[in-house]
């Protein structure tokens, strides 16, 4: 028999409940939706007791509910496994949170999978094998839309956001970093070296700790009495290759910038090699600051000045909550910024007089 809301079969144990009338239908959310003609997260909602649903509609819902007899999923035939999603595999800092959740997982005796899901825009499937493997808890470093969130409630699975792209409501558990003290931190240093013309490669500006990485770069410029020059910033995906084009635009100025902070260490790869291909020497005619101090660039030549974000230490966090939320017990706090750190290497330098 297949359930209406993943198109799998049925678990008897998933807690979907009798059948009503019609018995090749079986009693899932999907289909409670479906006769109450509203959405799935709508009756998610419902079920849980949230807000945002009319009167009218909530005494529908839960009316169905009760005629079709069923019954919110428990978490005790959930598998014993945290499952790990990305939305891409490609970013060279997925191993530092894999490392992370590695060591919980094991310290707990749990299994760990990885799942890469895709894009938003691939069309393809998501959360439907997730599902239906019942996990313990899901750690998600893909960003989760609401009719997601509550799929997975929908099914008594908890879950936690790595390091959230957007806002989120202020019930959804994350762990992050301090994104905007790490920006003001980099830019301070900049300006304790002397330099008054940075320049900022900032991320998408859709991006939530793209922004405080920028709002940190612009506190520290004001604190250091300097203007916010707009012909200074420069927005661009968090790529090596955009890093490239990025400075290869500020590098060209008429009056170009004696540093450049990048809001992620690929950018700041891809200044190096604009600065090359300029005839400029880092640090003596650019400096040069990164986030999030991946291991490759204490490597490269000059090493690079970048801010710390412990990708570890927060994935390690985000597994204990997700892992505290799937043994059913409450959480000491819903969301947690970890400390980002400034780690000063060879590419900054006093600017040229």
């Amino acid at each position: 028999m297949a359930d209406s809301a993943t198109g799998g079969p049925v678990d008897p144990a998933d807690g979907d409940g009798k059948e009503r009338g019609d018995t090749s239908r079986p009693v899932t959310i999907a289909y409670i939706a479906e006769s109450a003609g509203v959405s799935v997260p709508t009756v998610s909602k419902v079920i849980n007791g949230k807000s945002g649903v009319s009167a009218d509609t909530r005494a529908r819902v839960e009316a169905l509910v009760n005629e079709y007899g069923y019954r919110k999923p428990s978490g005790a035939n959930r598998n014993n496994v945290v499952e790990l999603v990305f939305r891409e595999l490609e970013h060279m800092w997925a191993i530092e949170i894999i490392r992370g959740v590695e060591r919980v997982a094991r310290r707990h005796r749990v299994g760990l999978m990885v799942s890469e899901f895709g894009l938003h825009d691939t069309g393809e499937p998501t959360w439907d094998d997730t599902v239906s493997r019942r996990p313990n808890c899901v750690l998600s470093v893909a960003q989760l839309s609401e009719a997601e969130r509550e799929q997975l409630r929908a099914k008594g699975i908890p879950f936690v956001v790595f390091d959230p792209a957007t806002e989120l409501p202020d019930d959804v558990p994350f762990v992050g970093a301090t994104n905007w003290s790490g920006g003001r931190a980099a830019t301070r240093h900049l300006t304790e070296l002397g330099h008054r013309r940075i320049a900022m490669i900032g991320g998408p500006e859709d991006q939530l700790y793209c922004c405080a990485r920028l709002d940190g770069y612009h506190s520290a410029l004001q604190a250091a009495g300097l203007p916010a020059d707009p012909a200074l910033v420069v927005h661009a995906p968090l790529t090596h290759e955009d890093g490239i084009t990025a400075a290869r635009a500020l590098l060209a100025l008429p009056e170009r910038p004696t540093a450049i902070f990048a809001a992620n260490d690929l950018q700041a790869l891809g200044v190096y090699q604009a600065a090359r291909e300029a005839g400029l020497r880092i640090p003596d005619d650019l400096s040069v600051v990164g986030f999030d101090d991946l291991p490759v660039v204490a490597w490269v030549d000059p090493p690079l000045t970048t801010v710390h974000q412990p990708l570890t230490e927060m994935a390690v966090a985000a597994t204990e909550l997700a892992l505290t939320l799937g043994r059913g017990e409450a959480a000491p706090q819903t969301g947690l910024e970890i400390a980002t750190t400034l780690t000063v290497r060879a590419s900054t330098a006093p600017p040229k007089d």
